[in-house]
């Protein structure tokens, strides 16, 4: 059974970090991309970023130069270190992850409430 487990999350004022982490265990298999996506009240779903196999990593313009993705293929888990907080960052934010075969995983949403 396939677990992908969220941490991280929390209540930080702006200009503060946050590191969100997201484990994948059981039989996934081998993972091509993993990524994050984040969702805002009364706002859709969106990628914030994404980071291949390959270490190839895609980013939304709003959180350039402020977020960095990155993976452990021996842990199996992605980070998103989140630096310069913006009150337009809160949201849940959702771990996804993309096996190389089978079905694509969601994560269970982790809270982050940025305070001006």
């Amino acid at each position: 059974q396939v677990q992908l487990v969220e941490s991280g999350g929390g209540l930080v004022q702006a200009g503060r970090s946050l590191r969100l982490s997201c484990a994948a265990s059981g039989s996934i298999g081998y993972i091509n991309t993993m990524g994050w996506y984040r969702q805002a009240p009364g706002k859709q779903r969106e990628l914030v970023a994404r980071i291949t196999s390959g270490e190839s990593t895609t980013y939304a313009d709003s959180v350039k130069g402020r977020f960095t993705i990155s993976r452990d293929n021996v842990k199996n888990t992605v980070y998103l270190q989140m630096n310069s907080l913006k009150p337009e960052d809160t949201a849940v934010y959702y771990c996804n992850v993309i096996p190389w075969v089978g079905t694509v995983y969601w994560g269970q949403g982790t809270q982050v409430t940025v305070s001006s």
